[in-house]
């Protein structure tokens, strides 16, 4: 597990070590001893910033952290063992799959970065079943200020000066972030949400075929997301990009705290206008919630749920059987309701 100690990665330690013995790695391994006492698992140096060889005999591989050379995704594919990332944005997933044509994987690749290390994506590709076939889906996040979070929980920041493409209505097109804000009933909140660029908007029109994938994003203080969209409005994404005010950035929403939720809205769209809606809530956490969705990906690939992923890059929408992601998420003390 690279990045194995960290925020998202000991949530997943936790709970992936009742199942396999893990290796955990990062730049630092003096900060994992502890949680590796905890859990029973190795850990070990791995500086993807650096050019240091690492080899080791594992049956699968999870990334928690970033990995901005691809060191990661290439030792995966030359070992020909399954891969699970829970950490791209949406141009470096793009990348990692053209890393992939070029050099073709014959273990699974699946990279799961859609919100919550894939949750959204496998809800929506459950919905989309039930519809039996999805025009639409629609996500609604409410971000949780007062939650624990490690410091690529906010990586979304930096991307917020940069345009991406969507596809509405069938066509696609470039929008700005932190645009199309308004209000959505998330649970019992009213949260005010804008576009946000994320990778399930790249996936479900590839996977699912829909017409139409919008991703939008609040804060759990409707103050926040108000302020973030004032100081959109400055120019500051456009002219602040880059590492002279990459801390200025982050620090508008890096604040963590003790504990909180995560909360989401799946909608999906049928072909005929019918609709399913689904409310996800983790009492115990995003960075939970997240590592939850990347132990889903590794029971996936590892073929623990009797139906092997495909070798070759996959996404999350392709992997589930439907039926049994909501039972997955209840069985681990997420609450999900489906209207």
């Amino acid at each position: 597990m690279v990045g194995g100690y960290g925020t998202v990665g000991g949530a997943l330690a936790r709970l992936a070590a009742p199942s396999w013995p893990l290796l955990l790695t990062g730049r630092t391994p003096e900060r994992g001893r502890a949680l590796a006492d905890e859990v029973g698992a190795e850990v070990r140096r791995w500086d993807l910033s650096g050019p240091e060889p690492f080899s080791a005999r594992v049956r699968a591989v999870i990334g928690t952290v970033n990995d901005p050379e691809d060191r990661v995704l290439r030792a995966a594919i030359r070992g020909g063992v399954p891969y699970v990332d829970i950490t791209r944005w949406t141009a470096r997933l793009q990348r990692a799959t053209a890393v992939a044509a070029v050099h073709p994987p014959k273990a699974p690749v699946l990279l799961s970065s859609s919100w919550m290390g894939g949750v959204t994506a496998l809800v929506a590709a459950a919905l989309a079943a039930e519809l039996g076939g999805a025009s639409a889906v629609e996500i609604a996040i409410r971000y949780d200020l007062k939650d624990r979070a490690g410091t690529d929980s906010v990586e979304f920041m930096d991307r917020l000066g940069l345009d991406y493409e969507v596809t509405e209505g069938g066509r696609r097109r470039m929008i700005m972030p932190l645009t199309g804000a308004g209000y959505v009933a998330i649970g019992e909140h009213r949260t005010k949400v804008a576009r946000i660029d994320t990778p399930e908007q790249f996936t479900l029109p590839l996977v699912l075929g829909v017409d139409t994938a919008i991703t939008r994003i609040g804060f759990s203080a409707n103050s926040s997301t108000s302020t973030l969209l004032a100081v959109k409005r400055t120019g500051f994404f456009r002219w602040g990009r880059g590492d002279r005010f990459e801390k200025t950035r982050r620090s508008m929403l890096y604040s963590p705290g003790e504990g909180g939720s995560a909360l989401l809205r799946i909608d999906v769209r049928g072909r005929a206008g019918e609709r399913r809606t689904a409310v996800v809530k983790d009492t115990a956490g995003q960075a939970h919630l997240t590592a939850l969705g990347g132990l889903l990906g590794l029971r996936r690939v590892l073929g623990e749920d009797g139906a092997a992923a495909p070798g070759g890059v996959v996404f999350p929408e392709m992997t589930p059987v439907p039926g049994d992601v909501v039972s997955a998420l209840e069985k681990a003390g997420v609450e999900v309701a489906v209207s």
